[in-house]
């Protein structure tokens, strides 16, 4: 039976863990970009955009190099979101992951 005492310990510590890097993935704030800085894209942790930045001087490209870039700011984001969910999870599990679970993103 210890065992299986040790085993809860640990099951209820990595659900503590697992909670406190949910509340800090919410945190996190990610700058996409694209075309040397004409567009920044700002996701938060849930991968919601918080602000999209287009400078001026894109402006007077054409619509579908707008969109272009946006999609490209919009993507190099979510690379940056992806990679700071993983570290964060990483912090919890002590790098051990959890097999068959995927975050939203």
């Amino acid at each position: 039976m210890t065992d299986f005492s040790k085993i809860l310990d640990k099951a209820k510590e990595l659900e503590t863990k697992m909670k406190e890097s949910q509340e800090n993935i919410k945190k996190i704030r990610v700058e996409g970009i694209s075309g040397s800085n004409s567009v920044k894209i700002i996701l938060d942790g849930e991968g919601e955009v918080q602000k999209i930045e287009i400078s001026d001087e894109i402006l007077k490209e054409d619509k579908s190099i707008i969109e272009d870039l946006i999609v490209a700011a919009f993507s190099n984001a979510k690379n940056k979101l992806k990679t700071k969910t993983k570290e964060e999870i990483s912090k919890a599990t002590g790098g051990l992951g959890i097999p068959g679970f995927k975050w939203p993103l």
